[in-house]
């Protein structure tokens, strides 16, 4: 399999080599060359298949020969060691729980499957690879966990200051090692900013190799398709139309449903729901894509004002606005509204969802207002690794899981910067 940069200003290649460069020299997204839809049978007996036969066949024509295919069922397997239950909310709304890994957040599976792939590429390489990565807040505890200890690869994350949750914060000052916090004076924006800098700054790049942990990277990107596959592997028996609704940030998650889709995958619809960071909610109302500054809010993981993954997204609809308009909705919630879901979620199914959940169940309430189906939410990251906003909505004391506690008393250790310059100057040193 060959990848192409969305910019289409630059060669073809290799998936070993999009994996360690992250972005074309183009600077542009790399996307696979082509997408096989697996054969009928494949879905037709997917309950009978483990989660690990599953996520190997789904991705192996993105990867095989470059990884064997004995090793790259070793790497699926270590990726996909803990469980992805569907939970049904109500007669036609169920949550499929990504918060069951190491970081207890979706991103495990991605760093997971990335910090491996990368290590089987770097094992006959000298050089050392510095992954280079941005977080809102869940993506740094995960990059960070997974690539703990990978020889040859020294990983630098950036975070906002002061808009990562306490227990974010923790799962990526604290592991030491090979891993470098880097705690930026500015949003999300700025740090996504000051990465992709990164790459287009040819002192940095003649002396050094990066790549990126974001969603950017291809080999973080598309194992999340394994989700939506898990999902349906659950819900198959009810012989429902299956949509799905995606809290979304930089449209990673929702993009790799997408492309599961296109594998032959039968979902009926698919939901962004969105905070106030409402740039996709706007594109697909008014066509024109407008990128914004990002703002705060309390699922902090989607204060992203100008999602990388987009292009994807259009690209798998051949940029055109009707397809993709039929195949996607987006709206967009305020605070309060998250809140209130926590509540709803809490008092009338006794359910703790995290802020991040409580976007994705209200974007499902409001598809079904004018469409029938049973929706799948994704409830992206434990609501522990959210206390302060969701015992002070529910009023009740949450017990700490073990993954949580473990980093609660250790020391953050970060590194302060204000600027693209303070970081570079960091990097070359």
């Amino acid at each position: 399999m060959n990848y192409y940069s969305l910019n289409r200003k630059a060669p073809n290649t290799t998936f070993a080599d999009a994996v360690v460069r992250g972005l074309a020299p183009d600077k542009g997204l790399y996307f696979p060359e082509t997408i096989t839809p697996l054969d009928a049978s494949f879905f037709e007996t997917i309950e009978d298949k483990s989660n690990v036969e599953i996520a190997f066949e789904a991705i192996k024509q993105f990867i095989v020969p470059e990884i064997p295919e004995a090793v790259l069922k070793t790497i699926v397997e270590e990726t996909l060691n803990f469980d992805f239950p569907v939970v049904e909310i109500n007669e036609n709304i169920s949550t499929l729980e990504l918060f069951h890994g190491p970081t207890m957040a979706f991103k495990d599976v991605g760093a997971r499957f990335m910090a491996r792939c990368l290590g089987y590429f770097n094992t006959s390489n000298t050089n050392e690879v510095t992954v280079l990565v941005a977080t809102s807040g869940d993506t740094g505890g995960a990059v960070a966990n997974g690539f703990l200890g990978v020889k040859g690869v020294n990983v630098v994350i950036l975070y906002p200051s002061g808009k990562v949750s306490d227990i974010q914060e923790k799962q990526l000052t604290t592991l030491g090692q090979n891993i470098t916090a880097l705690e930026v004076d500015g949003v999300f924006d700025d740090c996504q900013d000051m990465v992709k800098r990164a790459f287009m700054d040819e002192e940095l790049t003649s002396k050094m190799q990066l790549t990126s942990a974001n969603s950017i990277n291809i080999a973080r990107w598309l194992p999340q398709l394994f989700y939506f596959m898990f999902a349906y592997k659950q819900l198959k028996a009810k012989h429902k139309d299956i949509a799905f609704s995606i809290p979304s940030g930089n449209f990673g998650n929702i993009c790799a449903g997408m492309v599961a889709q296109k594998l032959g995958l039968p979902v009926k619809h698919f939901i962004a729901s969105n905070n106030a960071n409402d740039t996709v909610v706007n594109f697909m109302t008014t066509q024109s894509y407008i990128p914004k500054s990002s703002v705060q809010t309390i699922s902090n993981a989607m204060d992203v004002g100008n999602p990388s993954n987009f292009i994807r997204i259009q690209e798998l609809h051949d940029n055109n606005f009707d397809d993709l308009k039929a195949n996607l909705s987006a709206f967009s919630y305020t605070d309060d509204e998250t809140r209130k879901a926590l509540l709803e979620l809490y008092y009338d199914y006794n359910y703790i969802a995290d802020p991040h959940g409580a976007v994705g169940y209200l974007g499902a309430k409001t598809y079904l207002e004018r469409n029938k189906a049973h929706v799948i939410f994704l409830e992206t990251a434990h609501p522990t690794k959210f206390l302060d906003v969701v015992e002070d909505v529910i009023k009740e004391n949450i017990e700490l899981p073990p993954q949580i506690e473990a980093v609660m008393d250790k020391e953050k250790v970060a590194i302060s910067i204000g600027s693209y310059n303070e970081m570079k100057a960091f990097l070359l040193n």
